[in-house]
């Protein structure tokens, strides 16, 4: 069994805790935020660019793919179990349709 830090891990361990912190202090990034902090959307973010995602939809799967590890690669914040789709339906909005051209 593998003891150390992941690579996204060890890649992320580069970025100046203090000088986020900072920046996101400086415009109240966290104001008003419950489970989902700045640095877990940086860090998601980051796992999308360097895993080359092309979606919000391929990134949300691909990380719901891998929630047992999201805690070891410094991802805090609770993943969503909900799809969008379910959730608009249970609220009574309407479907997207699509224009004829």
């Amino acid at each position: 069994m593998h003891t150390g830090k992941l690579i996204f891990a060890q890649l992320m361990g580069h970025l100046p805790p203090m000088v986020f912190e900072r920046c996101v202090a400086r415009y109240s990034g966290n104001h008003k935020v419950q489970s989902f902090t700045c640095m877990d959307q940086y860090l998601c973010m980051a796992f999308a660019q360097l895993t080359f995602r092309e979606s919000l939809r391929d990134i949300e799967a691909c990380l719901r793919s891998q929630h047992e590890k999201l805690y070891h690669m410094g991802i805090r914040g609770q993943v969503s179990r909900r799809s969008p789709m379910r959730t608009r339906r249970a609220t009574g909005g309407s479907m997207p349709t699509s224009r004829s051209v």
